[in-house]
């Protein structure tokens, strides 16, 4: 099993969502998270004052898929979320050593 964490921009995400749900992904956790890379952020302007905003909204994808399907969801996932522009966002892989479903004790794949 393997861990995919996605950071995307939120504009992207009803279009991701309804990309995974095509290929049948559907548990994921989402968050609101805020952050930067190498875009820095921007300045804006505010009352006359200028005023940098260096942590952009961001939004974060968190889902444990089979091992098998991991490049089918990555490549739906960047396709989904790609714009071509900085600040498109980062998808991290990790192992999963193991999953439990909580309400009746399945282990494994069996319980995502």
């Amino acid at each position: 099993m393997k861990k995919i964490e996605a950071i995307i921009q939120p504009f992207k995400l009803d279009e991701v969502k309804e990309a995974l749900k095509s290929i049948g992904i559907d548990g994921m956790t989402i968050g609101d998270v805020r952050g930067h890379g190498r875009q820095k952020g921007h300045k804006e302007v505010y009352r006359g004052q200028e005023y940098n905003v260096d942590l952009l909204p961001k939004v974060k994808l968190e889902m444990v898929v089979p091992a098998s399907r991991l490049e089918e969801v990555v490549r739906t996932l960047t396709a989904a979320a790609r714009t071509g522009k900085i600040g498109d966002g980062k998808i991290f892989v990790y192992d999963v050593a193991e999953a439990i479903r909580i309400r009746n004790d399945d282990r494994g794949e069996s319980a995502l």
